[in-house]
């Protein structure tokens, strides 16, 4: 298994045994100690145990290396990886937020919610420590391995401490506050869930762009002409493309120089720009650089 591929396996896994913990914790401080707040929470740390394999089964299956059936590699599996995550996230926020309502609804009714207990409070507390520090190490890792399924997978741990705060305010009110205060662990839920949704369409809308073939921002693209003429030799950059296939960028551009050089001069301007743009954008960047002759004109 190749150094990248063991190393977000190894954050996985970390937020895998993580996630495990919580979900039987939450579950019975839910149950146990009557909140319908952490029971949706434990739903919630449910669906980041589900990202976690997710990212495990699909990491594996874009580092494979270019096959017959991929010429470009097996890289958008990973956007795969981070779309179907992203969902789940939305998912998750819809059923918080109707689990929610449907709980504050009973106690506008008139229906007496249940006082949450200590254990339901202490777990919260607990999974918010826990979830915070996962988040930070789990993101400094996607950003080092620039892997865009790990960095999603890391908001998906910040959503789920964002969701364990708003399930503690809501625990704490209805505990201290009275009995009419019980409210607030269901609305806390509906409030939570908002974001939660938001995190989702945020993890979602670069997926789908990636998947449409959107190219790389403006500025990306001004840095690949600025290295591509920073050649010498080469005047010229026209009819650039590019995209991101997973981690890796796809770029693909027509190259001007003199037409009087030999084609050995020429393929040595060109791979001397495919250096560049690799040193810039990763060696796993694929690189197609169409040489062409100055017009005449060009060449005065």
């Amino acid at each position: 298994m190749r150094t990248r591929e063991r190393q977000i396996y190894t954050v996985t896994l970390t937020g895998s045994a993580v996630n495990a913990a919580l979900i039987v914790l939450k579950f019975l401080a839910g149950f146990l100690g009557r909140s319908s707040a952490m029971v949706a929470d434990a739903v919630h740390s449910l669906s980041d145990f589900i990202s976690d394999v997710v990212v495990l089964i699909f990491v594996r299956i874009a580092g494979k290396p270019r096959d017959k059936g991929h010429d470009y590699g097996h890289g958008k599996f990973e956007t795969l990886a981070t779309l179907i995550i992203g969902i789940l996230l939305g998912v998750a926020g819809i059923g918080l937020m109707i689990n929610g309502i449907e709980s504050v609804v009973k106690s506008l009714n008139g229906e007496s919610l249940p006082r949450p207990t200590m254990l339901a409070l202490a777990i919260a507390i607990f999974a918010i420590v826990s979830k915070e520090w996962l988040y930070r190490y789990t993101l400094r890792a996607g950003n080092r391995l620039d892997s865009p399924a790990v960095v999603a997978n890391a908001w998906h741990h910040r959503s789920d401490a964002i969701s364990s705060i708003g399930t503690l305010v809501g625990i704490s009110g209805a505990m201290f506050l009275g009995d009419r205060w019980r409210i607030l662990d269901p609305v806390a839920a509906v409030v939570v869930s908002v974001f939660i949704i938001k995190s989702g369409y945020d993890i979602i809308k670069p997926c789908i762009s990636e998947l449409l073939e959107a190219s790389l921002p403006e500025n990306k693209e001004r840095e690949i002409i600025r290295l591509v003429k920073s050649v010498p030799g080469i005047e010229m950059v026209h009819n650039l493309r590019t995209r991101r296939i997973g981690n890796a960028v796809a770029v693909d551009l027509h190259a001007k120089m003199d037409g009087n050089i030999t084609l050995s001069e020429a393929h040595a301007k060109a791979t001397a720009a495919e250096i560049a743009i690799k040193k810039a954008f990763g060696d796993n960047a694929i690189i197609n650089i169409h040489m062409e002759p100055l017009p005449d004109s060009a060449k005065s």
